[in-house]
């Protein structure tokens, strides 16, 4: 993937209503007449969206668990020598686990190889374990890479993702594509369009820095002026910090801490405090993957977090406190499918 250099108004008209504006052969084929999309559990509201982005509904099928609680799916669409495309974030959901939605994942896939269906493009907008990248100790799994493998094995042909946590996890998958796809072509516009003064963009650590410098670059050709700052943290443990430090100056100004996820918000939350402490005005957050386990929500509302703005790519398991806005990747998912059906570039959509 390249980097993204491109703004909404793309995807707007190419991606929203631009599939009126396409022509109408495109429109009836090769997308309607090759190509079914199909949902999991995980986040049904989300592939409901990208279909009506699409212009197409989603295709018939039963997902759900026998009374032992074993994965049961049935198919009712024809999907012989089509191309499939599954949406199912790897992700916990109210009921589910996160093992049990790439489970259905993982099913739904050999259902589609067993039924011969033509490619099996799996769009994973969260690709959960993605944090397990490494062995940090001995006699451990690198479990982001055996559910590249998983999958892989279980017969995807190409694997659609967002931010990933670690863009080296596309390697991890051998002998198929991955689209990488990134996030700031739909939080930039919403952030550049805000009233806000001697903005710095915050990379929460040394490992984000490329995915912050990315979201500046975008706000900045929007016309908002930014420069950079970086925290500097030490882990005593998984989710655990040990201290941190800023590296930059945020006194006087809007801040905008830039990261892929958010887990319990501790960490996040600890940052805002940092910027605050030393003079932003005001604290923002943009975050790809509100993953939000154990009591983050609330911990959110109740910092000192001006406006938190993440992307809908894994649902949320509560209501979204009065600082926190959503904003959809459906537009971003539907063009970049839309392009692998017609054969079209899929980075060409940030440049």
């Amino acid at each position: 993937m390249q980097r993204c250099r491109s703004g909404l108004k793309h995807l707007v008209l190419i991606g929203v209503l631009g599939l009126a504006s396409m022509s109408q052969a495109y429109l009836i084929s090769p997308f309607n007449s090759n190509a079914i999309l199909f949902s999991g559990n995980a986040n049904r509201d989300l592939a409901h969206k990208i279909a009506e982005h699409l212009r197409v509904p989603l295709g018939e099928a039963l997902v759900g668990t026998f009374n032992d609680g074993e994965v049961r799916i049935q198919v009712g669409t024809n999907v012989r020598n089509k191309d499939v495309f599954i949406v199912q974030p790897a992700c916990p959901t109210l009921d589910q686990s996160i093992n049990d939605t790439i489970m259905e994942l993982y099913l739904m896939i050999r259902t589609m190889v067993r039924a011969s269906a033509g490619s099996i493009n799996v769009v994973i907008p969260y690709y959960g374990y993605a944090r397990q990248d490494r062995k940090l100790k001995s006699r451990v799994p690198i479990s982001a890479s055996d559910i590249a493998y998983l999958l892989e094995k279980a017969g995807a042909t190409r694997v659609m993702t967002i931010d990933l946590h670690c863009g080296q996890i596309q390697g991890f998958f051998q002998n198929i594509p991955v689209d990488n796809l990134c996030a700031s072509i739909v939080f930039a516009p919403y952030v550049a369009a805000k009233s806000l003064s001697n903005v710095v963009v915050v990379s929460p650590d040394a490992g984000g820095v490329e995915r912050a410098t990315e979201f500046l670059d975008d706000i900045v050709k929007r016309g908002m002026p930014a420069r950079m700052a970086v925290i500097s943290k030490r882990r005593e443990g998984a989710g655990v910090i040990g201290s941190m430090h800023l590296i930059g100056d945020v006194d006087g100004a809007d801040a905008i801490i830039v990261d892929d996820l958010c887990d319990t918000g501790g960490t996040l939350v600890k940052a805002a405090e940092l910027l605050k402490e030393h003079g932003a005005k005001r604290v923002f957050a943009v975050i790809t993957h509100p993953v939000f386990s154990k009591n983050a929500l609330d911990t959110i509302a109740n910092s000192v977090i001006d406006e938190i703005v993440i992307a809908d790519t894994i649902p949320l398991r509560g209501e979204a406190p009065a600082n926190m806005t959503v904003i959809s990747v459906a537009p971003l998912l539907a063009e970049a499918i839309f392009r692998i059906e017609l054969g079209e570039s899929v980075s060409g959509l940030f440049k």
